[in-house]
């Protein structure tokens, strides 16, 4: 199989008609048959029926081919359409990522929610409008420039008392309008119709704090989730999982589960699995059904404590420098080598990243059922459509005859375990002909999801004789971050697609840092090292949160003050004096003004507890986000607290306020978890993490003392990803406040208590 070697923006927010192929990219064909539009399956994108409804109650439905991880999305797009629409936000519902109901928006990826999956939501409002008006105008016998709307109420402006509702105008028939589609599936997916959307100046819901709907169902247990969905005669599966990394079946005994009433074994390759009536019954089966698995030799070699040392040392599997926004870019390490040579001094430093879990809260769970003539899943992962295509490929059916239905589950973010159980729930109900509910274990959540890679990052840097920078130097060398997909598309992508002889893709992508710091012969790049184990890996790697930026940005943000230090200069006036863009300069300097950053703080020791203070910076999505804090370092117990933390972002245009805020609140604390907790750990044969105990993260008493937001509001920007940007800065921000208090460089997170105490004596 070919190389792919392309970039991430590429792959995220390109048109969903990019085929990766054994061939490449793109097969070779001529311009004619490359410019035409993909397939549809599902609803047609240029239908307007397809993104709105409107009921005989009066209640706007959006269908959205998006979902939500959390963040409250709903509202969001809710408030965007009422301000097109003219309509009271509470009359607007949205429905998520159901595939017979919504065209292919790409799913959860890439903070694309409101920066990518609301434009076409906010043209069909804008086109509906226009629509409904043009109809009123027959319906009153004027022009529409002779009307207004108001809460769904088309009126004649020097005539109030002649009006017409929406409702009378539609109710449940459809608006048989066409749109403008640029023929273009994903992230990048619109539509656009003859209307044209609000001026930002008209707005008057966009903008304005709106509250969220789903929090009371999920306080009292009333929201549907994929766990609860039991159609009639389900049958619950459970997979086995090898004891050792790489091992291949070589013998089941059936008879080991004869006790358990009904039970059914399934052995495809090496995918071992039990079905039975009832959960218990199919967790009984799994602990006791007996599997003789192959042996192999130590197949992570060296374990987690080798791990580093097996980057360093690897052959590249691949190397180039991918900024993510802006296009592919060749590098040239030579001049900046050059000037490292000639430099009146040179810091260099080595940084470090472990593999890292998504650990969802509850793990993968998926019920699917296959029909004679039709297959319907019901599924909580990020890619909804994406997982459709995948398993009609897996059963070897056609696509449009199977409806994956988005549900509510486990909040995550990225590649998690999520698409992994639907597959396995897909297999065994074509085997039986009944549906089948297959519910992964903490163990097999923790253990056997895809990770984010771990890596070693290398930075040089040269100061002259005034402390001024000659060279910058910044390489990631780790674990591929496109191990498998960002979607499962296909089941190679999978556990049990490699489980079951579908062979692994090839692509390679990690990831630079991007944000606009000018430095003298600046140059960047990464590569790839191969996996421990080709296929079938506990450490398959793929996208998590922020994919590969945490990594990346905890170094070269680690870093950059490092460099101050050895320039004489305070870590903020560092970064302001290199920055480029205005906009990032502008929210550092918004963040450390809240803060109160004072360049004659002085860090503090009382006892055992250290004090000080670290600031960071991130540049993606299309926003613009900073963080400062100051932490608390307890030598004797090795535990860090963030005493106060500020947070900060410019993300264009603001859609809701409060869920901006709420979706940086969760950042934090995301953020505090990657960089003071989570680690995956594994020996010489398996993953060693497998539940709360072996794979920590934080809890309530991590909560920080002290946080403020700061949001720079921007109408005349549009909107950015919010959902990232905040995250990414959190562990080198943790980290300078460490050293600051300490005068102890770590370089490796999390800065776990153990990792804390072995440093600072």
């Amino acid at each position: 199989m070919k190389s792919i070697q392309i970039t991430r923006r590429e792959f995220l927010q390109s048109s969903g008609a990019l085929v990766v192929g054994v061939s490449g990219v793109l097969p070779s064909l001529d311009a004619l048959a490359q410019n035409a539009a993909p397939k549809i399956l599902g609803p047609n994108p240029s239908l307007l029926d397809t993104w709105i409804k409107i009921g005989k109650d009066g209640l706007v439905t959006i269908n959205s081919g998006k979902m939500d991880c959390g963040q409250g999305l709903d509202v969001a797009y809710s408030q965007i359409a009422a301000e097109e629409l003219d309509v009271p936000l509470s009359q607007v519902v949205v429905l998520f990522g159901d595939t017979k109901h919504s065209a292919n928006q790409g799913g959860g990826s890439a903070s694309s929610g409101v920066r990518q999956g609301a434009i076409p939501i906010r043209n069909a409002a804008a086109e509906a409008r226009r629509v409904l008006v043009g109809m009123a105008a027959q319906e009153l016998q004027t022009s529409p420039d002779q009307l207004d709307v108001v809460n769904g109420k088309v009126f004649v402006k020097n005539n109030p008392s002649k009006s017409v509702t929406y409702t009378q105008l539609i109710s449940n028939k459809e608006f048989s309008t066409n749109l403008e589609w640029n023929k273009k599936f994903g992230n990048d997916l619109n539509v656009t119709g003859l209307a044209k959307p609000k001026n930002v100046a008209d707005y008057k819901i966009v903008g304005k704090d709106a509250p969220r709907r789903d929090i009371k169902d999920h306080v009292i247990g009333k929201e549907h989730f994929t766990a609860h969905i039991r159609p009639d005669h389900v049958l619950h599966g459970r997979a086995i999982r090898p004891a050792q990394a790489g091992a291949s079946v070589i013998s089941v005994d059936k008879n080991s589960v004869a006790f358990v009433p009904n039970v059914r074994v399934f052995q495809k390759d090496n995918f071992v699995a039990v079905v039975a009536n009832t959960e218990w019954d199919a967790v009984r089966a799994a602990r006791a059904l007996k599997v003789t698995w192959s042996k192999e030799t130590k197949p992570l070699k060296g374990g987690d404590k080798e791990m580093f040392n097996y980057i360093k040392n690897a052959t590249p599997t691949a190397s180039n420098a991918v900024p993510m926004f802006f296009g592919k870019k060749e590098y040239n390490a030579q001049p900046t080598y050059d000037a490292l040579k000639t430099s009146a001094k040179v810091l260099e430093a080595d940084y470090f990243a472990p593999f890292q879990a998504h650990a969802r809260i509850a793990p993968s769970c998926g019920v699917v059922d296959v029909k004679s003539d039709s297959v319907q899943i019901w599924t909580d992962t990020q890619k909804p459509h994406f997982q459709r295509e995948g398993i009609a490929k897996f059963l070897s059916i056609s696509p449009d005859k199977v409806e994956a239905k988005w549900m509510h589950g486990a909040g995550s973010y990225g590649r998690s375990d999520a698409d992994e159980a639907p597959y396995e729930a897909a297999l065994l109900s074509k085997e039986y002909g009944q549906p089948v509910r297959v519910q992964w274990s903490r163990e097999e959540g923790t253990a056997w999801s895809p990770k984010g890679p771990a890596a070693v990052m290398t930075l040089k840097a040269g100061l002259d004789e005034q402390n001024n920078v000659t060279a910058w130097l910044f390489k990631a060398k780790g674990f591929n971050g496109w191990d498998i997909k960002f979607n499962a598309e296909s089941p190679e992508h999978t556990l049990v697609g490699m489980q079951t002889g579908h062979k692994k893709w090839t692509a390679y992508n990690y990831n630079i840092p991007e944000e606009s710091y000018r430095f003298a012969n600046h140059v960047h790049w990464w590569e790839t090292v191969a996996p421990y184990v080709e296929q079938a890996s506990p450490l398959r790697t793929a996208h998590f949160r922020a994919p590969q930026e945490m990594q990346t940005r905890f170094a070269q943000e680690c870093f950059i003050d490092e460099v101050a230090l050895a320039s004489k200069i305070d870590p903020v006036a560092f970064r302001l004096k290199h920055i480029q863009e205005p906009r990032e300069k502008e929210i550092l300097e918004a963040v450390v003004k809240k803060f109160g950053w004072d360049t004659n703080y002085k860090s503090t020791k009382v006892g055992d507890v250290y004090t000080g203070r670290g600031v960071a910076l991130y540049n993606g999505y299309q926003s613009y986000a900073a963080v400062a804090c100051e932490v608390e370092v307890n030598k004797k117990t090795g535990r860090i607290w963030v005493k106060r933390i500020v947070v900060g972002m410019d993300c264009g245009l603001v859609i809701n306020p409060s869920g901006v805020k709420a979706a940086l609140e969760g950042q934090v604390m995301q953020g505090i978890s990657r960089a003071l907790y989570e680690e995956v750990k594994f020996d010489e044969n398996r993953v060693t993490s497998v539940d709360w105990n072996t794979y920590r993260i934080a809890s309530m008493k991590d909560v920080p003392g002290k946080v403020d937001i700061v949001i720079l509001n921007r109408p005349d920007k549009a909107s950015g990803g919010v959902a990232e940007p905040g995250l990414v800065s959190l562990p080198a921000a943790i980290a300078n406040a460490v050293f600051d208090a300490t005068q102890v460089r770590i370089r490796q997170y999390p800065l776990t208590p153990q990792r804390v105490k072995s440093l600072i004596v």
